[in-house]
């Protein structure tokens, strides 16, 4: 079991603090009216560190681990599934710039991107690269000090308000197709694309509202070779490890919003009366209620274990895989158990 520090504790108290004051009072009634995350609340996230918990202290973030990235995401998630989702687009390129990216490129977008200022975007799912996510087909080709890059890219959270797109690209066909995708910046107006070169097209989703998804259309934009990000032929691996930081992250998504469900089912039980008593004195209720905690403790420490492993230097994508798998199939179940 992870032991929590105090400072843990105190960006915990934090991060509930404000879920609790800011977003839940208005999260309702903007998710059924499938409104966006309003710009004050990202402002609020960006003054509190929120995108930049990852980000070294050198670039301007707070520099802190995954298990705190972990406890500010479970709570943000507890108010409004979208809050705690926004904070990933910035953790995970953020994570990855820092890492892969030249002195020049992270001296100009990783303190922006601490703050929030600067708003990212991950680019890298394709209508025929899914889960084979080196199946990438989106081109780009290199002319007089630019990549000219052509093709689509497929449900891209955040595209429309995003400043920079993280954008998986095939530089290389010669090569095994995981060798050959680089990785490339992509600058753009906040709020819109880049006709004719770069257009999206919504996306409507059923849920997981607050953000909004797009298909992005590549149409001979011209991107700067200084964008590149590493080295060209890279950008697979660099994704691979980047995915680590967003499924132990996705777990704790999982986490808050089945710890909502279960602290709204557990209020109404203990609210609710029949027979003269109220129903969560009724052994069948207990048992639902008792499973749905235990599925929810079990998944927010095992989603721990990987966090702790990745704070540790240790490989963990096994782990971080097996954290979201477990983490949203019991946020199913306790849903559901909360809804009877």
């Amino acid at each position: 079991m992870v032991m929590l520090r105090d400072e843990h504790l105190r960006i915990q108290q934090l991060a509930r603090r404000f879920a609790e004051q800011e977003v839940m009072p208005i999260a309702d009634e903007l998710d059924q009216r499938e409104e966006t995350i309003p710009d004050h609340i990202l402002r609020k996230m960006g003054e509190l560190g929120f995108f930049g918990l990852l980000i070294p202290g050198a670039y301007g973030g707070l520099g802190l681990d995954m298990v705190t990235v972990g406890l500010v995401t479970e709570e943000l998630s507890r108010a409004w599934l979208s809050i705690g989702s926004v904070i990933a687009r910035n953790i995970l390129c953020g994570f990855i710039l820092e890492r892969a990216g030249n002195e020049k490129q992270k001296r100009r977008w990783l303190p922006g991107m601490a703050s929030g200022e600067v708003q990212t975007a991950s680019a890298g799912t394709e209508p025929e690269a899914g889960s084979d996510a080196a199946n990438i087909q989106t081109r780009a080709v290199r002319e007089d000090g630019y990549y000219v890059v052509r093709g689509t890219k497929a449900f891209c959270t955040f595209a429309d308000v995003a400043d920079l797109l993280f954008t998986y690209v095939r530089t290389d066909d010669t090569v095994p197709k995981h060798r050959g995708i680089s990785l490339l910046l992509v600058e753009k107006p906040r709020g819109s694309f880049l006709p004719p070169h770069l257009s999206g097209k919504r996306i409507r989703t059923l849920g997981y509202h607050g953000m909004n998804t797009y298909m992005l259309y590549f149409d001979g934009l011209r991107v700067p070779a200084e964008n590149l990000v590493g080295e060209e032929g890279r950008g697979f691996y660099y994704l691979m490890h980047g995915y680590e930081v967003a499924r132990i992250q996705f777990a704790f998504r999982a986490t808050g919003l089945a710890r909502a469900a279960y602290e709204a089912a557990l209020k109404y039980a203990q609210e609710r009366v029949q027979f003269g008593r109220p129903i969560a004195q009724f052994q069948a209720i207990r048992f639902k209620l008792a499973d749905m905690a235990t599925e929810l403790e079990a998944a927010r420490q095992l989603a721990f274990y990987a966090a702790e492993r990745f704070d540790q230097g240790e490989r963990c994508d096994l782990e971080a895989g097996m954290a979201k798998l477990f983490a949203t199939e019991a946020a199913l179940r306790i849903i559901r158990e909360a809804l009877q």
